[in-house]
């Protein structure tokens, strides 16, 4: 399986940074050495999307695991719990629509790209009020943006609850909100175990990949999801 195209960064937010400098891990590889490395999406038990990849060095090898963490809302004091998570591809999809269906029955969806990002900047496009039903089908029907596109990420809230679960570019979960035990039992329903000593593949350099025919996929997906214009606030949760 080839990758058209790809982009190396640090964060979800800014994945031009970190080209090929002399710092990179990328910077002296052959095009063979690099196509190579793409190709690669198994570590052990642990298998990749096509939607990111590590470094070349490895700094950091992708693992299965989830760790608590804390969210700190810039806007006031309101400090939110996080679980931050890493499943393998054969179970990262139904563990995600699962979480997802724990928020209730009608919720928000955040669709985000950074397709036409120069620098990694994203869009955020926003559906109010859908039913989990219908949901849940379109999440189906657009499975291979959501787990293989590097430059596409998705977000499911129900801000009354003031939860929300996110699938982002690099194909971690992360889990807002409390109560925090149902998150954790889903994720071990799914062979997914605390491990305080996890590193996200986010933490280190890495390779997003993404194709032009995902543009017009996400196009699609925004249609049926009802979403004609964008919307520009982190802030997804009710006031």
């Amino acid at each position: 399986m080839g990758f058209p195209g790809f982009r190396s960064g640090q964060s979800k937010r800014n994945i031009n940074e970190s080209r090929s400098t002399p710092t990179s891990s990328f910077a002296a590889l052959t095009p063979d050495e690099l196509e190579a490395h793409m190709e690669r999406a198994r570590y052990g038990s642990f298998e990749l999307t096509d939607a990111v990849r590590p470094a070349y060095d490895m700094q950091i090898v992708p693992k299965q695991g989830f760790k608590h963490d804390r969210y700190s809302d810039p806007d006031c004091t309101t400090q939110i719990p996080v679980i931050l998570a890493s499943a393998s591809r054969e179970r990262l999809f139904d563990l995600f629509v699962d979480l997802v269906n724990s928020l209730g029955d009608v919720v928000n969806v955040v669709l985000e790209t950074s397709h036409h990002g120069d620098t990694g900047e994203h869009q955020d496009y926003i559906r109010e009020h859908i039913d989990m039903p219908v949901l849940t089908s379109l999440l189906y029907e657009f499975e291979d943006i959501l787990m293989n596109d590097g430059c596409t990420g998705i977000a499911v809230v129900n801000p009354k609850r003031k939860q929300e679960i996110q699938l982002d570019e690099h194909k971690l979960l992360i889990c807002y909100g409390s109560p925090q035990e149902i998150y954790e039992r889903i994720l071990i329903q799914h062979d997914v175990y605390p491990d305080n000593e996890m590193r996200f593949i986010t933490e280190g350099e890495h390779v997003h990949s993404s194709s032009d025919r995902y543009i017009d996929v996400f196009d699609s997906f925004q249609y049926r999801l009802g979403i004609d214009g964008a919307f520009h606030d982190d802030t997804h949760f009710e006031t």
